[in-house]
């Protein structure tokens, strides 16, 4: 085929023939990575129209765009709220098994809403590989679709029985400050397993745990939960046999879902499918509970969940339904100034022909698997909406290129999904986002994602009121250091600990944080908010740094943005970041712990002061 020739065919089916550099230049992409990515999308290169479509997807036209609205909650026409941020199995409590889980999630509710909080903010709940517990990262799932059973709140269950030594063992899980995830898996899943009986017998009889809500569950998750359990129940049958707990290290025969060998392999396994449906019943059951006690505890909006933009390449997801994801190109970042290489996350995406295709179409059932207990959802990296960046199998990032994909369609789903639930959206419309889809998002009603640090310019920290609207202001997420750790610094060091940034870089970082520590006290003196004198080197003392963060809190509550998060990382005087960008076997991501309590976490001052300023300064009543 002609250069020309592939250049049309590649613009035809939404590939971009150019992507970005580290020194914000464009760059042609090469021939072959227009052949591999038109491959992955399943494109015939005779130049046919798409095989899923039976035609080519053409550019959208600006002037005939027509952006469909989502959801927005009536009283937010008169009043900002808050709430409150965190990841469930990083709460320690009393009675739980060594991870948070959904009645830790109920009591964090309670406590929200006593302090005036009108949601909690939660990471991704996603179904994990059970077989495999250490690979634990909530933006890796096996299934978007499903739940994460290792939240199960095991003692909350009808039949339960403890015992001495079930008793020793849980007293241990709970000691540890980093979750054993393989412990908590091992002990969790046997005590499901004993409990499993009795409930596949309807021995159990509980209002909250009713059969028939089972029968129900079961026949409205249809082919879907079926399959999800049956991939569990290989996975583990697979991993003892060393073949691994994803499918793409199993025996061909078994790495099609509509194999002979798979379903003799069901047949066979009748009670384990049961087993594994029932986990995500139980899961689901939960996570009603929760939902239904943040309302109780005056929560307006409620639960807050994240949607990872991708599913691991080997999980339940491309296994179920391996003809909607793209197989021969996984999801990344191109080069920039923070990762001169590009990044590939690894993950499988949509293809865009099938993502939003169908009344029943994969984006609708995954958004609709979340806001059936949302108050609020957002979506992580809200750039997928109008085009996805994919590296090709055996490539390098910058071998990738920007692919097209239906915005229109996937908003409209987004209203349609959002206004069947009453449940509001948020985008995170951070990094590389394409001109002009912060706009489109703000006409769909989608709320932006303001973080503190980020919103700067040239003359430093632009002031609060400058914030839209439409937004969710917060001061850090899961990949950031807490505002203390940023004071100090802490984030720039561990970039040059685990090798993600040379020393020199470092320095250079360093210099930059001097500066942004001036900027950031100047922004707040101009906020007419107390700074303390003493507030001078990145080595402040716990007093003067909780007076810093009371406040960028009271900054970020001034600001006309309807939603303003509070991270309950900060409130604790974390050391240990939840999640460090870029490294994986050298920092035990996704596991550290809370240093204090869910007991105990009302009596923390910090906690106290905070909260009493985000209530002065977002009141419950309607504004005027």
């Amino acid at each position: 085929m002609k250069s020309a020739e592939l250049d049309k065919l590649a613009r035809r089916h939404g590939i971009s023939l150019t992507r970005p550099s580290p020194d914000n230049r464009e760059v042609a992409i090469s021939g072959e990575t227009k052949r591999k990515i038109l491959s992955a999308l399943k494109i015939d290169l005779s130049g046919a129209a798409d095989p899923e479509t039976g035609a080519p997807r053409r550019e959208p036209n600006p002037a005939t765009k027509k952006i469909a609205r989502s959801f927005l909650p009536d009283f937010l026409s008169g009043t900002r709220v808050w709430g409150m941020s965190l990841q469930l199995y990083e709460l320690r409590s009393a009675r739980n098994w060594g991870i948070g889980d959904l009645e830790d999630l109920s009591d964090m509710a309670d406590l929200a809403g006593s302090l005036g909080a009108d949601f909690i903010g939660l990471t991704p709940l996603h179904a994990p590989f059970l077989a495999d517990p250490g690979r634990c990262s909530p933006y890796e799932p096996s299934s978007r679709q499903h739940l994460n059973p290792l939240f199960i709140a095991v003692d909350r269950l009808p039949g339960f029985a403890s015992s001495p030594e079930l008793e020793r063992q849980l007293a241990s899980l709970r000691r540890t400050d980093l979750v054993d995830y393989i412990g908590v898996a091992k002990i969790k899943l046997k005590a499901l397993r004993d409990l499993w009986p009795a409930w596949r017998q309807r021995n159990v009889i509980d209002q909250a745990y009713d059969p028939a809500d089972f029968d129900a569950f079961i026949a409205q998750g249809g082919n879907s939960l079926r399959l999800h359990a049956l991939f569990e129940c290989l996975s583990f049958s697979m991993a003892e046999r060393g073949a691994g707990a994803g499918w793409q290290g199993w025996p061909s025969d078994f790495q099609r879902f509509d194999s002979a060998a798979v379903a003799e392999f069901d047949r066979g396994h009748a009670d384990d499918v049961g087993f594994h449906m029932w986990l995500q019943w139980l899961a689901h059951r939960q996570l009603t509970q929760a939902a239904d006690r943040a309302r109780k505890a005056g929560l307006r909006i409620g639960l807050y969940l994240d949607l990872a933009v991708g599913e691991a390449v080997d999980g339940s997801a491309t296994w179920s339904e391996p003809d909607v994801y793209i197989s021969e190109a996984t999801i990344g970042s191109p080069p920039d100034p923070f990762a001169v290489d590009g990044q590939d996350w690894h993950l499988a995406g949509y293809l865009p022909s099938t993502i939003a295709a169908g009344e029943t179409s994969p984006f609708r059932r995954m958004v609709s698997a979340a806001m059936r207990y949302a108050g609020a959802i957002r979506i992580d990296h809200a750039a997928a909406l109008r085009r996805l960046f994919l590296v090709p199998l055996g490539s390098r990032p910058d071998g990738g290129a920007y692919v097209r994909y239906p915005e229109e369609a996937l908003l409209q789903i987004l209203a349609e999904v959002s206004a069947e639930h009453r449940c509001l959206v948020i985008g995170e419309d951070l990094g590389l986002i394409p001109k002009g889809l912060q706009d489109d998002l703000a006409e769909a009603h989608i709320l932006s994602y303001r973080i503190l640090s980020y919103e700067q310019d040239g003359k430093g920290f632009k002031p609060a009121d400058s914030y839209p609207i439409l937004a969710l202001a917060c001061i850090s997420t899961h990949d950031h250091q807490t505002l203390a750790g940023w004071w100090r610094a802490a984030d720039i060091e561990d970039r040059l600990t685990h090798g993600i940034v040379p020393p020199d870089l470092t320095e250079k970082h360093l210099q930059h944080r001097k500066r942004e520590r001036r900027r950031l006290k100047s922004a707040f003196k101009a906020a007419g908010l107390d700074v303390s004198p003493r507030l001078t080197a990145a080595r402040a003392s716990k007093a003067t740094l909780n007076a810093l963060t009371v406040s960028a809190y009271r900054f970020i509550a001034r600001s006309p943005s309807l939603l303003a998060a509070v991270r309950l990382a900060d409130l604790t005087d974390e050391k240990r970041p939840t999640n460090i960008p870029g490294t994986s076997d050298s920092y035990p991501n996704w596991k550290p712990k809370l240093a204090t309590r869910l007991e105990d976490l009302a009596s923390i001052p910090l906690l106290k002061s905070v909260a009493a300023a985000m209530r002065e300064e977002r009141p419950r009543h309607r504004l005027r």
